[in-house]
């Protein structure tokens, strides 16, 4: 089925092919929102052909009951367990009769819908874990949903739209993965819902790499961001961030050098030194901007996966963002803590800072990009530049700023929200990536010497950004 036929399919016409299938047969196991998603499927009819059990352990004494007690309830563990438990039911009761002819699956949900008060975060986690095919190995696709419907009974709906897209596309879109989340916006919109993580596993998706679904998550608009960690397992925000002193550092990481990892050690030791900031508990993490990543017009996926690689190399979280402008960051993730985050750039970033054209889709342009981006406990770790034709170091105390934006400059600097980092390595600041880069590809081996050991070995082998061993001539000696 092509993309054009599968975008005209209504939410109905998706559950009802679902129910007139004769192949799927499996269990819903809502928490939190009500039976949203089976909902559908009880409504089009035929829904004796698709459901062995619709179950919604609703008090929490009763879900702990039956899944096992569980720290937070909207949350991944939840929804692993009741995922498990579920589908290991209809294997038990269900496959020695029904076992030739029948794909199993088990769907969850586990949801905080707009309470009454209206006052807690709309969000859930979201999965399904089934066989593709009668008596085939287990596949599963997990998801974290935000709401963002204003009033109860819309998040409901929308949760009962997305729910029914990822079951379809499962069943029928398993071998297009990427299309396969695609459809999981059908007949809904970005303003309505956010999914900032998915995990695809199992069988059917043994080739499928989630570092690249979550980049497809940011470039489809269905999240502002998307993190995974060095092994490649893709992060759900809130949990890595919940509560915790967040330090970002933004870059291309293409290769990553030394001056890249001086920056966010020096920045992580002023930051984890400060008195507000618990010691120990700093989330690092390297961030690469959708319009670095369409810097050539489109994104190359082999470019991506080999500055993500890098990132790893060196035990890195990478986040993927669509916030071009440093205030939709800072907003971003003052949405998960209310501990102190700061960035940190290079001189020359802070200048860019600075271009009152990057705010003019604003009302109150800089002023109002600095309002937003400095409301927190945000502050901005410098690390210098030096001039390769003069020696000279642009640090925040000698940093020109145009003449009637030096009085703003220099409050934010007086406030303590723009700092000098002094506890750099000296002997780096000539490095620059784009150097690196063409040294690379020049075959010049010195470029070695610009980059943290893990970050050579990785290019070596697997030969990224052009890297080939240098040629030796063979042609004889003469005399």
């Amino acid at each position: 089925m092509d993309t054009e036929e599968r975008s005209k399919l209504s939410t109905n016409q998706k559950a009802l092919k679902i129910n007139l299938d004769q192949m799927f047969y499996g269990t819903f196991a809502e928490i939190g929102a009500g039976q949203e998603v089976a909902r559908w499927f009880f409504k089009v009819g035929a829904a004796a052909g698709t459901i062995a059990k619709s179950i919604s352990a609703y008090d929490m004494a009763v879900s702990d009951a039956i899944y096992g007690h569980s720290k937070r309830y909207v949350s991944r563990e939840r929804l692993q367990g009741m995922l498990d438990h579920e589908h290991a039911l209809n294997l038990e009761r269900l496959q020695s009769t029904r076992r030739d002819s029948t794909a199993f699956f088990a769907f969850a949900n586990t949801v905080a819908a707009r309470n009454y008060q209206g006052t807690n975060e709309c969000h859930g986690w979201m999965g399904v874990k089934y066989q593709a095919h009668p008596r085939d190995d287990n596949s599963q696709i997990i998801l974290h949903v935000r709401m963002l419907d204003p009033e109860n009974d819309l998040q409901a709906d929308t949760l009962g739209i997305v729910g029914v897209n990822l079951l379809y596309g499962a069943f029928f879109l398993h071998h297009k993965p990427e299309e396969l989340l695609e459809s999981l916006l059908d007949n809904l919109s970005t303003k309505r819902i956010e999914i900032d993580m998915i995990e695809f596993s199992g069988i059917e998706y043994r080739y499928v790499d989630n570092r690249v679904m979550s980049l497809k998550l940011v470039q489809l608009g269905l999240s502002g961001a998307a993190m995974f960690g060095p092994s490649g397992e893709v992060l759900q925000p809130s949990e890595v961030l919940r509560k915790r002193p967040i330090l970002v550092e933004r870059g291309s990481f293409r290769p990553v050098t030394k001056v890249n990892i001086d920056m966010i050690n020096c920045a992580k030791e002023r930051f984890g030194a400060e008195p507000e900031v618990e010691s120990g508990q700093v989330v690092e993490l390297m961030e690469i901007t959708m319009k670095n990543l369409l810097a050539t017009g489109k994104i190359d996926l082999t470019d991506f996966l080999a500055r993500a690689d890098l990132l790893a190399a060196v035990g890195k979280i990478v986040l993927i963002s669509d916030f071009f402008e440093y205030y939709r960051l800072a907003a971003y993730l003052a949405r998960y803590t209310h501990a102190p985050i700061a960035l940190t750039m290079g001189a020359s970033s802070v200048e860019d800072l600075f271009k009152e054209e990057y705010y003019a889709g604003l009302e109150g342009g800089l002023l109002e990009a600095f309002g937003r981006l400095f409301t927190k406990d945000m502050r901005i770790y410098v690390y210098p530049l030096r001039d390769s034709a003069t020696d000279e170091l642009t640090t925040v105390q000698n940093l020109k700023m145009r003449a009637d934006l030096q009085h703003l400059y220099c409050y934010l600097v007086d406030r303590n929200r723009i700092r000098q980092l002094d506890n750099f390595d000296e002997s780096f600041l000539h490095i620059f990536s784009r150097d690196v880069l063409r040294r690379i590809k020049d075959c010049d081996p010195s470029w070695e010497t610009m980059v943290p050991a893990e970050i050579a070995g990785v290019i070596k082998q697997r030969r990224y950004f052009g890297y080939r061993e240098a040629e030796v001539s063979d042609a004889p000696t003469t005399r």
